[in-house]
């Protein structure tokens, strides 16, 4: 009787007027010996059940996010000629890889408390509670960390890159880089009109390991004595073989 009245009520729901249907280049991304980075085409339209809201233009905001792990972020200075660190803050979660396209500047298409809401933007995706008492500029770490992975390719701003034709069709192409963690990669795209999400779609793309660096991997993890003792063996030869060689070539 209670899935009856629950099935009833979903039904008299009102249908949203426009939904996302989504479509991928790549259904998962293959982490071999020789990867440089992939490259993923995110397209798809929207859905409606009626006649297209010509009173604001519809906005589309797409977002990857790779694995979300606790960072350390430490301040170094310099004292009596050395580097040394001097202040820590634990960051509680930030994705390893994140990536925001849009259709304009992402402030133009989103208000903060929709931002707020569904943690859009890089600073939003980011969580970071609290810090040590003796640091007072906490947010400063939280920047810090934005700028060291964006000059890796790890955090990525593509403003005005998603292509949005007749308020319909949209598409967007993402760059991965090579240096990217394994892991399920989070998809999410949000439709936005006057700066309020009013629909949004979620999907994952699997990144994983495969071939020789999947058993390398495992081997490391699961018989590290095995791994350590085959690294040590690897090494010995090589250092035998330069020898080998060098000592050829001087006679």
């Amino acid at each position: 009787m209670i899935r009856l009245v629950a099935l009833l009520i979903v039904l008299a729901l009102p249908a949203k007027a426009e939904e996302v249907v989504l479509g991928l280049s790549k259904d998962a991304v293959a982490i071999t010996a020789t990867f440089d980075g992939s490259d993923i085409l995110l397209f798809g339209a929207v859905k409606r059940e009626s006649p297209i809201d010509l009173a604001s233009d519809l906005e589309v905001i797409i977002t990857i996010a790779g694995p979300t792990v606790p960072v350390t972020v430490r301040r170094k200075e310099r004292r009596l000629g050395i580097w040394v660190n001097t202040d820590v803050v634990e960051i509680d979660a930030a994705p390893s890889f994140y990536a925001v396209a849009t259709t304009a500047p992402l402030r133009e298409i989103l208000t903060d408390v929709e931002d707020l809401r569904y943690k859009i933007s890089i600073p939003r995706a980011i969580r970071s509670v609290g810090a040590p008492m003796g640091v007072t500029d906490s947010e400063n770490f939280t920047t810090a960390l934005i700028r060291i992975r964006a000059g890796n390719d790890l955090y990525q701003v593509r403003e005005g890159m998603v292509d949005l034709e007749e308020s319909t069709l949209f598409s967007a192409a993402f760059r991965l880089p090579a240096n990217l963690t394994e892991g399920d990669y989070n998809a999410q795209i949000y439709l936005t009109r006057n700066g309020i999400v009013v629909d949004e779609y979620e999907t994952v793309i699997p990144v994983k390991k495969v071939g020789l660096e999947r058993w390398l991997f495992n081997l490391a993890h699961e018989k590290p004595l095995i791994y350590g003792l085959m690294s040590l063996a690897i090494a010995i030869a090589a250092g035998w073989g330069a020898s080998a060689i060098f000592t050829a070539l001087r006679r």
